[in-house]
């Protein structure tokens, strides 16, 4: 299986333009490219783009004669786009949107935020008629890797080699940051566009400890003293989103089973290989983190709370630890104190300083055009002005996250919490890891999901766990049905 070529950490930090490129910095990001269809659904043959139209005057920044329709963009189609409204929030799409409409003004566009995507569009690609464009992230999305078997998602190429909308002499793919998108290809085609670079970890308010002159824990074991002493005071140590217990597998047991056991441990599990589940490591990162429940170091309540209302009761100083990714600041905003000083900090090493640095950040908020969707031209032209640098910008200043657009951070001013995700971009060197099973094995995904939701409730033990997870990715490997996957690195 060919293997694609890293986004290096060096080169995010430079496309970022928010850390000085003089830092010693080296390859990061393991993605891969995966397994298709022999026939993939071809793209719809860009149309002859039309003379070049007057570009709107209102538009905030210039458009080259050959870059305001090089799709062919049908005047008078409309365009559809429904998307995940989540953490991000919807702002970045709907500008967007406003983008697309003053370059096109002849196109109506409509966009409409959802939750649980996988319920509401089903239906949808089942009757033959998705909308144009989509935004498949959140609880409950589509299982994209089944779409691809099904040639359900379209080639992206004729949007990759079309002229960026607001980079002169560019193409669309050369703005974006350089394997920033091979996480989205299957067997080298490309059908899904990554738009958010993501940093995962453990959050924490840097006033509170500095009010408490604390020092964030770097091995486990301190991790374990230190919930210890918190509870003693009479706070709630850690808190996690309650109906969402997956927060805790991207968050902390990934995390732990990567500083365990390192990447091989990760890319047996992803390839299915034969009591991946099983090992000493898996075991021992499992353990670790039900060690939270065992010495009850998690907020009561936490169950029954959803993803928001967690993380509003952590930001009420009820609990000092919660796990997420670096879209909690936006998604809080409303809610966050004014002195909070949110800060992400990495995984404590699972046996000693030396994993501590360590991280797990990705590319990811993926979206993707339906190969049957009625205005497939429309829904990539979207997506060419949704990552353009004009939106790009617009993610940093308003929703403080990155896109891997490159020059889309130039001259934005930072928050805390993404300076300290930067820096622990920057700290972790080599060791950040990404894996793979939850987007390619559904099944699994939701039988890992689920069962750690029961171990930090206290309904089941770490054996338990095993023998369920193995079982479930036993079957997931007999079932001739179920398109595989591999990974090498």
């Amino acid at each position: 299986m060919k293997q694609r070529k890293n986004f290096s950490r060096r080169a995010f930090l430079k496309y970022s333009a928010l850390v000085s490129a003089s830092a010693a910095l080296s390859a990061c990001v393991p993605a891969q490219t995966t397994e298709a269809p022999a026939e993939a659904p071809e793209a719809p043959a860009a149309a002859e783009a039309p003379a070049a139209a007057p570009v709107p005057p209102d538009l905030p920044f210039e458009v080259a004669p050959e870059a305001v329709n090089p799709l062919g963009l049908e005047p008078g189609t409309s365009v559809e786009g429904i998307f995940f409204e989540g953490g991000y929030g919807r702002g970045y799409i709907d500008f967007a949107a406003d983008i697309f409409r003053q370059l096109h003004p002849e196109n109506p566009m409509t966009v409409e935020g959802i939750q649980r995507v996988g319920e509401q569009l089903r239906p949808r690609f089942i009757g033959g008629n998705p909308p144009d464009v989509i935004d498949n992230s959140g609880a409950g999305n589509l299982d994209t890797a089944a779409l691809v078997a099904e040639g359900q998602l379209l080639d992206l190429a004729p949007l990759m080699e079309a002229p960026a909308l607001d980079t002169p002499g560019k193409t669309f793919a050369e703005t974006l940051f350089p394997g920033s998108q091979d996480t989205g290809k299957y067997n080298g085609i490309q059908y899904v566009l990554n738009i958010a670079y993501t940093v995962f970890g453990i959050w924490h308010s840097n006033t509170l400890f500095e009010e408490k002159g604390w020092e964030y824990p770097k091995t486990w074991d301190a991790m374990l003293d230190m919930c210890e002493m918190i509870k003693n005071e009479g706070i709630s140590p850690w808190t996690y989103q309650g109906k969402f217990p997956g927060y805790m597998v991207f968050g902390v047991l990934m995390p732990l089973i990567y500083k365990n056991g390192g990447l091989q441990a990760i890319v047996d599990i992803d390839n299915l290989v034969d009591g991946a589940w099983e090992t000493d490591v898996v075991r021992t990162s499992v353990q670790q983190m039900g060690e939270l429940a065992v010495r009850d170091y998690i907020m009561p309540g936490t169950e029954g709370l959803t993803h928001t209302e967690a993380q509003a009761e952590w930001l009420q100083g009820k609990a000092v630890f919660l796990p997420c990714g670096t879209w909690l600041e936006n998604e809080m905003r409303d809610l966050t104190p004014e002195d909070f000083e949110m800060v992400v900090k990495p995984v404590p090493g699972a046996q000693g300083e030396d994993t501590f640095n360590s991280i797990y950040a990705s590319s990811g908020e993926l979206y993707f055009v339906p190969s049957q969707g009625e205005n497939p031209i429309g829904g990539m032209e979207y997506l060419r002005c949704l990552l353009s640098k004009e939106s790009a910008k617009y993610f940093a200043q308003n929703v403080s996250s990155i896109m891997p657009v490159v020059g889309g951070t130039e001259g934005i001013e930072v928050s805390s919490a993404m300076r300290s995700a930067l820096q622990a971009v920057e700290n972790a060197g080599d060791e950040i890891f990404s894996y793979r099973f939850s987007g390619w094995y559904r099944d699994l995904s939701d039988e890992v999901t689920n069962r750690t939701g029961d171990l930090l409730t206290n309904r089941i033990g770490v054996d338990e766990f095993i023998e369920s997870v193995q079982k479930k990715a036993d079957e997931v490997k007999a079932d001739d049905s179920i398109q595989k996957y591999e990974r090498v690195s």
